[in-house]
């Protein structure tokens, strides 16, 4: 099976660039903390890398690659209903072309209690210059984040809007409750204040030493529950799906 380039070139980075290892990793840990217990999928799976945490994860991914379960468009999942207790997503959902329909698709395939955890792009006062001038992935804040319509087939998988998390939980926060009414918001942490911006991300680059990146991530827990709203660069979210129907 052949391998996209562009998720192999990140799956190279992240070999070679420990201190983005040891940023990400703090990032998967906290997913793999919120897990309920049960079955978990994950989307958007890229390299694989939350096996390290959840072996039995059925990983999935629109691309290909090896390592994958299978192939799949989180608008279309190919799964029964209520099939899985978790889903997982790290860097998905600003790429999903109708939020609206992969929540859909979620709410079908979860069980009672079952939990979407993701981590996201936050667009925060401080972030907001970064992500638009330093990354290649446009930020629109006006983008109607629960709209839908037919996905396009010949769309770019790695097309993206970096506002979408963010609008979802704050600005369309209501809208999404109103519209899935069987969700409720169970968590939104707003991390990263430093260390992921210093670290360059998946550029080349990187402005903080390795052996600061642990400090820097201790001290950044202690300040986010004060400043992530002012400066966070991720957001941690986690949305439950009703253990009954009522």
């Amino acid at each position: 099976m052949a391998v996209d380039g562009r998720i192999a070139e990140h799956g190279r980075q992240w070999q070679r660039k420990p201190v983005l290892r040891d940023i990400y990793l703090d990032l998967y840990r906290r997913m793999a903390a919120e897990l309920t217990p049960g079955t978990t999928l994950e989307i958007g799976g890229g390299a694989g890398i939350f096996k390290e945490f959840a072996p039995d994860v059925v990983t999935t991914d629109i691309l290909t690659a090896p390592w994958l379960d299978l192939v799949a468009d989180a608008q279309a999942l190919p799964f029964t209903p209520a099939s899985f207790d978790n889903i997982v997503m790290f860097d998905v959902l600003h790429h999903i072309e109708f939020p609206r329909r992969f929540l859909t698709e979620a709410t079908r395939i979860l069980r009672p209690g079952g939990r979407i955890i993701m981590v996201e792009p936050a667009i925060t006062p401080v972030s907001r210059p970064f992500y638009k001038l330093m990354h290649p992935e446009p930020v629109d804040m006006a983008a109607d984040t629960l709209t839908d319509g037919l996905p396009d087939p010949s769309r770019d998988a790695f097309a993206a809007n970096q506002a979408i998390p963010t609008q979802l939980v704050t600005r369309d926060r209501q809208r999404l409750l109103a519209a899935f009414p069987h969700f409720r918001m169970r968590r939104c942490r707003w991390l990263s204040l430093f260390a992921y911006p210093l670290s360059g991300g998946f550029q080349p680059w990187s402005l903080i030493p390795h052996a600061l990146v642990g400090p820097v991530l201790a001290l950044e827990n202690v300040l986010a529950p004060v400043l992530g709203r002012f400066m966070g660069f991720r957001m941690l979210i986690v949305i439950e799906k009703a253990a009954t129907a009522g």
